[in-house]
C-alpha cells in the first residue's frame, strides 16, 4: 500500500470503509467466501452449504462480492449454460480474519451465552 492509510474520523457516514465493512462482514458474505475456499461452485452447490439462505439473499450477496472483487462469476456456454463462482485472490485475503473470528466465537460462545442468560433474566 502506498502512503499512510486513509482515516475517517468517528466512522463518519461518508467514510467509504463503512459500506465495505457492511458488505464483507455480514453473515452470508463470510459464509460464502468460506464455502468457496474449497474451489469453484455453482449457485445451488453454495446454497446447499448455507442452511437458511434464500435464493434472493444469496443472489444479492454474490453480486456484492463480485462487485467488490472478492468473487469471480464465470459463465460456461458449453452446451448447457452453467454459472460458477470462485473466490478471487483478494477474497482469499479475508479468510484468515474470518477464521480468527470463528475461532474467537467458538472459544467464547459459552461466556457469551452466560452473559445473555444474565441479561435476559434481568430484563424479564
Amino acid at each position: 500500500m502506498d502512503g499512510p492509510e486513509p482515516r475517517c474520523p468517528s466512522f463518519s457516514v461518508d467514510c467509504p470503509s463503512r459500506l465495505l465493512i457492511d458488505q464483507i462482514a455480514d453473515k452470508w458474505s463470510m459464509m460464502v467466501l468460506t464455502v468457496l475456499d474449497d474451489g469453484p461452485m455453482r449457485f445451488n452447490q453454495i446454497k446447499r452449504h448455507l442452511e437458511g439462505v434464500t435464493q434472493k439473499a444469496l443472489t444479492q450477496c454474490l453480486r456484492r462480492l463480485e462487485r467488490n472483487g472478492l468473487v469471480r462469476r464465470e459463465v460456461a456456454t458449453t452446451g448447457v449454460l452453467a454459472v460458477s463462482y470462485e473466490i478471487t485472490p483478494l477474497g482469499r485475503t479475508l479468510l484468515p480474519p474470518f477464521r480468527a473470528l470463528y475461532a474467537w466465537t467458538m472459544a467464547h460462545l459459552g461466556e457469551v451465552e452466560t452473559a445473555r442468560g444474565r441479561f435476559d433474566a434481568r430484563a424479564a
